[in-house]
């Protein structure tokens, strides 16, 4: 092969890598308009009493770090334990609604929470299945089910099976991963 020959093998090749990758990007701008496009979920509001449609929440983490105090930073989005009796919800005994401290989704409601000895607010159920969901923690050399937020992602602690009727599960939630909003009786 000639060095023309070369140049021409060089330049087509050039060419070729050009279109491919100038394909791709175009490619992977409808990709992206797409990603943005926020995915709808069902999810229970107790507010309206009936299911609703929401955007499921996505940010990412400097986001996350923006909206949240350290301490809540830590528990929601590190997977990390507020120390048991320390957090401003475990005995609270008032009527209302728990909801995710990082998107305000509802998650539990006073009426299903018990006192579990345990220090962390706990409830033998969330306001509606779909609104917590449960994935596989193998953390600390255990095998536990992390709940964690439907709508956000969010840590909000670990289901276990030694709760009450008509149940039998307790979900021990970290205050910090929870506001309580009061509802009129």
């Amino acid at each position: 092969m000639n060095r023309r020959q070369a140049l021409v093998l060089m330049a087509s090749h050039t060419s070729i890598f050009w279109l491919v990758t100038n394909g791709f990007a175009q490619q992977n701008n409808k990709m992206d308009d797409k990603m943005m496009t926020a995915e709808k979920i069902k999810l229970y509001s107790v507010e309206k009493g009936d299911y609703i449609l929401v955007d499921k929440m996505v940010r990412s983490e400097p986001e996350w770090k923006k909206l949240l105090t350290p301490e809540q930073y830590h528990v929601l989005r590190e997977e990390g334990t507020e120390r048991a009796f320390t957090g401003a919800l475990w005995d609270n005994k008032k009527h209302g609604v728990y909801r995710c401290a990082a998107c305000g989704t509802d998650l539990y409601l006073s009426d299903h929470k018990f006192d579990s000895g345990t220090g962390w607010p706990s409830f033998y159920q969330a306001v509606a299945p779909e609104n917590v969901s449960t994935r596989v923690d193998r953390s600390f050399f255990m095998i536990r089910n992390e709940l964690i937020c439907s709508r956000c992602d969010s840590h909000l602690g670990h289901v276990f099976d030694d709760g009450p009727p008509p149940t039998g599960r307790r979900h021990c939630i970290n205050s910090i991963s929870l506001q309580f909003h009061e509802l009129k009786k």
